[in-house]
């Protein structure tokens, strides 16, 4: 039974403001970063989420899992992290002769990779096929992951002493990369409040959030997504968006048909959290940065001018046609 598609958005918008309350009763702030995660989970995307320490990385993932009434699991990246420390082995059972899978914690529906870039290309590889095909292989065997399986893997954007910068091919594979910013005086005010007033927002067991969506409604998310409408127009209007991050003057590398994907779901998501059936190009535009940051190299004179992927992506946005 089909469910209409105006009750589908009506689901999806009550379902993430509850989400989006949840959260915020531990964390404060980071309004945008909230909503870029909530849609990877509805998306099937994953988010490289990037800041200082104290930021509220680890506390929005574990926060959000809650709210979503999801399984949780963390994996502190380190040099010595081996690839069977993350998808599990075989260990052999002598009561029953025989052996037995042991299972790894990506085998989570959200999972937490703090500080990806500490450990080995090796290692880093490990996640690949987990991300891309949602299953790992283990001694051959092929092992279904759960069905909202999501990553969130945490980088510090300023100390580079002992980090393996992520290969392109990864970083290809996150729909977003989120930055979390310092907060704002007011809300710094409010933590510091917070925590004299002795509440603990690190313990979210006992904060009081309340898981207030299932697994089935963030599917159900997912297909109300997939039915908004995009015109011919407007996947014209991505692709040369897209594109444009080949020609740029400022970029090395530019960004592959997968951004084009991922920038077309991410605005279809947003035009859904507005309720809206359709796209318009100020959605494109709002997920241009989240979705293609990551993606671009730029080039050593631009670098030294000082210029940031963000820039880049504002400059090129300007110069594309929009359609009417």
């Amino acid at each position: 039974m089909n469910v209409p598609m105006s009750d589908g958005l009506a689901a999806l918008r009550e379902s993430a403001r509850k989400v989006r309350e949840e959260l915020h009763r531990v964390v404060v702030g980071q309004d945008d970063a909230i909503t870029w995660m909530i849609l990877a989970v509805f998306l099937r995307g994953h988010v490289l989420l990037e800041g200082v320490p104290g930021t509220a990385k680890t506390l929005l993932v574990r926060t959000l899992a809650r709210t979503l009434h999801a399984s949780f699991r963390r994996i502190q990246f380190t040099p010595d992290l081996m690839p069977s420390d993350i998808t599990g082995v075989h260990v052999f059972d002598v009561a029953r002769s025989e052996f037995s899978l042991r299972r790894g914690p990506i085998f989570t529906d959200l999972l937490l990779a703090d500080e990806i870039n500490r450990t080995p290309a090796k290692t880093q590889a490990a996640l690949l096929e987990a991300m891309q095909e949602r299953s790992v292989t283990i001694d051959g065997e092929t092992h279904a992951l759960p069905r909202i399986f999501t990553v969130f893997a945490t980088q510090n954007p300023i100390e580079m002493e002992g980090t393996y910068p992520l290969p392109e091919a990864q970083t290809d594979r996150f729909l977003f990369k989120v930055t979390l910013s310092y907060p704002e005086p007011a809300e710094e005010d409010a933590i510091l409040k917070a925590y004299n007033a002795g509440r603990e927002p690190h313990e979210v067991e006992k904060s009081g959030v309340q898981s207030v969506m299932t697994v089935e409604e963030s599917l159900a998310a997912r297909e109300a997504i997939n039915r908004v409408a995009v015109s011919d127009g407007l996947i014209s209007y991505i692709r040369k968006v897209v594109a444009a991050t080949r020609e740029s003057p400022d970029v090395l590398l530019g960004c592959g048909p997968r951004a084009g994907i991922h920038l077309l779901l991410a605005a279809k998501g947003l035009a859904a959290l507005e309720g809206r059936e359709f796209v318009l190009p100020d959605d494109v535009k709002l997920a241009a940065a989240p979705v293609m940051r990551h993606r671009l190299i730029l080039n050593p004179e631009a670098e030294v001018e000082g210029l940031k992927a963000e820039s880049v992506i504002e400059r090129m946005l300007a110069k594309v046609e929009v359609p009417r």
